[in-house]
């Protein structure tokens, strides 16, 4: 197909040949067989992250985007996926119509994340009714945003605030895990806002918790009340 027969896209842009379907058939991703460990981001550089982004309708965007992941714990395609009637802010819940494995679910998210996502629900209000991550500009403003222009403007804007490790959306969601257990919420709580069936999983996401911290929790238990030699038979 020559380029002057590529279809038009809702813009009445032609189509790159990308996006045709069998484009990548055949093709390996680069980053298969890739592991990355748990290497979740500290609360400062994601807040560095988020004060690096504009101040324009766009920037607004993408911190409502790093508070749903961070402070929600949502997979990117479950944030993506979501409406604006998914939101309950007076119940502090979030619906995840369809999650990993087509499984619904409720997440709670904070006080303080809400008042973090006003900015952009104003924007989104005078927007065409639809996803709540969508698009802004243009002639398919409303419809959804795609994870790929969500990611490399996450990444982009992690670079411009000096962020040097990976900062992807995964990671925001291990630091939500990480979170959750230092305050001492139940595995199993944790198990369900994340939306995993294996408890197994959730451990993975808590191997993000720093070793130096392992021993200090080890060193800070309380000595026992009862004598070690109590009821103990000394020898004659």
């Amino acid at each position: 197909m020559s380029l002057t027969e590529m279809p038009l896209d809702a813009a009445g842009h032609r189509r790159s040949p990308v996006t045709m379907p069998g484009y990548h058939q055949g093709r390996p991703p680069k980053n298969k067989g890739l592991r990355f460990p748990a290497d979740p981001p500290p609360v400062e550089e994601i807040i560095a992250v988020m004060r690096a982004t504009s101040n324009n309708a766009d920037g607004a965007r993408l911190r409502a985007l790093i508070i749903v992941l961070w402070r929600a714990g949502l997979r990117i395609s479950e944030a993506l996926d979501l409406a604006e009637t998914d939101l309950d802010r007076a119940r502090g819940a979030l619906t995840v119509r369809r999650g990993k494995g087509g499984r619904r679910r409720e997440v709670g998210m904070d006080r303080w994340a809400w008042d973090q996502l006003t900015p952009y629900l104003e924007v989104r209000a005078t927007l065409p009714v639809g996803a709540l991550f969508c698009v802004i500009h243009g002639p398919t403003a409303g419809r959804r945003w795609e994870a790929s222009a969500a990611r490399k403007q996450l990444r982009r804007t992690a670079e411009g605030a000096g962020v040097r490790r990976r900062f992807a959306p995964h990671q925001l969601r291990h630091a939500h895990a990480i979170e959750l257990a230092h305050k001492g919420v139940p595995l199993v709580t944790i198990q369900r806002q994340l939306g995993h069936c294996n408890l197994g999983v959730t451990n993975i996401y808590l191997q993000g918790i720093d070793n130096a911290e392992i021993i200090d929790t080890v060193h800070s238990r309380p000595a026992p009340v009862i004598s070690a030699t109590s009821g103990l038979r000394t020898a004659p």
